[in-house]
């Protein structure tokens, strides 16, 4: 099988509008054909891996995402002045966003991904669910209108049960997703969804559909050229998941049928075609029961791609790259073979003690990763970076290849622990705790299992390092600069700590705890345990609350956290509004 042809796609040089491993792992795809890249930054990126690893970089300026690599006009600018023919979005940002698209292509560069008019469809969830229904393909029961007020969601979870999922209809990934449990749950996690939407995805729609009790996540990778072929590559299975985000994933998803595998696969492969798709996406369903439900599209790369590379043996950038060059597919269905069984676990900078998943913002002191047969690590960041509040949280995925599914259960497990990252609490112990878990090993586990099964009382509160600074005389050093957005290495006097060529200099830390709400048993202060944003404040001064009440919600990391109370009394004092910006240890109330 020719997974590849032997000549370089045609383009000058490609952008890639993202950061981190996704920037990453585009421009080693783009480097490995002979393209030359072009990254781009926020100010808290300017060293970043991506950064030092593209062939220019400019700035976008700002730190937040809507400041930078959200922000249309820095990035449109950028494309002009650095001559870019192509543009790839990587996932997250304007990777879904058919107006970013539809502004690449009327600069007459091309948009590595979908037709504007195919995100447009399947970007938006509710005409996604009804593009389904047209070829055939249905969803779980739910809505195809925008929920206007927390009534429709009662009416809704009266006549066709609860729980009812709130979902962002210009999102994926589970950002804006909310379960309402029952009738006086609606109001509160509408708003909450609707929030989170607007953060990540820049729209607050959401709609509603039957929450299933126990199903899998099985998601189809397709792929589809200009000139009419459209295949799937197999199936994945990421139903590890905590506060609807996918912790590990499988390639392919077992215990499954094959005639329900074939049949999933079919669905995908209309579903694309139905509205035209052009590039590599994703179909994904539910499954329970021996039933799938369509779930929703994703118009673009996943995640989770590597570990459909690894059972495939098809690299799925080039093939982004190929087809958006107007190359035809090398392969048909038949050539698609699925080789083994491949695992990625997602590694990210969060505290799994107890089970809460606490973002854990900060400088990555250390990083070794894992190495090996059948073992690859796609990250980035480097030891010395710092996981910023104001972006997502992934460090890095680990993916492993095995002959068989336990061979990569028992390679994933080695590889972990190989796995060295000081400086911030990470996901990874929680990944160990899953891949020992028997139930893990029966497959016999779904979408709710991590929360509502697994035990991770055992997992303790995790040290990160806060990093010091201190007044230091300055030495001369040649560092990267930018000019009018664009970097250039010149010499500069620094601080002595940032760096001298020949010497080596660590940065001075202090070792701190981290707790769900920061202060001691009991305490009446009630303290934030990370650095972010407080979205809402949900009580007021001589209002009554009980240990365990949420006092505010705190956003870190595109993610939203309770701040609860430790101890049951009066409010007497509350220190931040909607909109503060605050630091971890930060008192936000006070309780007698």
């Amino acid at each position: 099988m020719a997974h590849s042809t032997n000549h370089y796609p045609v383009f000058s040089k490609v952008l890639i509008a993202n950061r981190g491993e996704i920037a990453v792992r585009v421009i080693r795809g783009c480097r490995e054909l002979g393209i030359p890249t072009v990254a781009v930054y926020s100010d808290l990126d300017r060293d970043a891996l991506h950064v030092r690893l593209a062939d220019e970089a400019y700035s976008l300026g700002g730190k937040t995402s809507a400041e930078s690599y959200l922000n249309t006009d820095a990035i449109l600018n950028v494309i002009e002045r650095s001559g870019a023919d192509a543009v790839h979005p990587g996932y997250g940002f304007f990777s879904e966003n058919a107006d970013f698209a539809r502004a690449i292509t009327e600069l007459g560069v091309t948009f590595i991904g979908p037709d504007p008019a195919a995100i447009e469809v399947m970007g938006d969830k509710i005409s996604a669910r009804e593009a389904a229904e047209k070829v055939g393909v249905f969803g779980v029961p739910g809505t195809t209108e925008t929920i206007t007020d927390a009534d429709q969601i009662i009416d809704f979870g009266n006549s066709q049960g609860w729980p009812v999922a709130v979902k962002a209809a210009y999102g994926g990934g589970g950002r804006g997703m909310k379960v309402v449990a029952g009738a006086d749950d609606a109001s509160g996690q509408l708003d909450a969804a609707q929030r989170e939407a607007l953060s990540y995805f820049g729209r607050d729609e959401c709609y509603m559909e039957r929450y299933l009790t126990k199903p899998r996540h099985v998601e189809v990778q397709v792929l589809a050229d200009r000139h009419g072929n459209c295949v799937y590559l197999g199936t994945r299975d990421c139903s590890v998941q905590r506060r609807h985000q996918k912790l590990i994933e499988e390639a392919p998803a077992a215990n499954i049928d094959p005639e329900i595998i074939a049949a999933m696969g079919e669905a995908a492969v209309k579903v694309a075609k139905g509205c035209n798709y052009v590039n590599a996406g994703t179909v994904e369903f539910l499954y329970e029961d021996g039933d799938f439900h369509y779930l929703e599209m994703n118009t673009r790369l996943q995640v989770e791609h590597p570990a459909t590379e690894l059972v495939t043996g098809i690299d799925l950038v080039e093939q982004q790259l190929r087809v958006a060059a107007g190359e035809k597919l090398s392969f048909s269905q038949a050539d698609i073979e699925i080789t083994g069984h491949a695992i990625e676990i997602r590694i990210n900078a969060e505290d799994p003690a107890g089970g809460a998943f606490l973002p854990s913002p900060g400088t990555i002191t250390a990083l070794r990763t894992a190495d090996g047969f059948g073992t690859r690590f796609d990250t980035g960041y480097l030891a010395g970076d710092e996981i910023s509040q104001f972006y997502d949280n992934l460090i890095g995925k680990l993916i492993v290849w095995g002959k068989d599914r336990p061979t990569a259960i028992a390679r994933a497990l080695r590889a972990l622990n190989e796995t060295l990252i000081e400086g911030v609490a990470t996901t990874a112990t929680a990944a160990i705790t899953v891949l020992e878990h028997p139930d893990f090993a029966a497959f016999d586990h779904s979408t709710k299992w991590l929360e509502e099964v697994v035990d991770l009382s055992a997992i303790g509160a995790m040290p990160v390092a806060e990093v010091e600074g201190a007044d230091e005389p300055k030495v001369k050093r040649d560092v990267d600069v930018e000019v009018n957005g664009k970097r250039f290495s010149v010499s500069m006097w620094v601080p002595e700590s940032a760096g001298v060529p020949g010497a080596t200099h660590a940065p001075r830390a202090r070792r701190s705890g981290r707790g769900a709400s920061g202060a001691g048993s009991g305490s009446g202060d009630v303290t934030v345990p990370m650095q972010g944003t407080i979205v809402k404040v949900l009580v007021g001064v001589d209002d009554t609350v009980d240990a365990g009440d949420a006092v505010v919600v705190l956003e870190a990391m595109k993610m939203e956290n309770n701040v609860t109370a430790e101890k049951a009394g009066t409010v007497k004092e509350i220190r931040v509004a909607e909109g503060d910006s605050v630091g971890a240890g930060d008192i936000v109330a006070v309780i007698e």
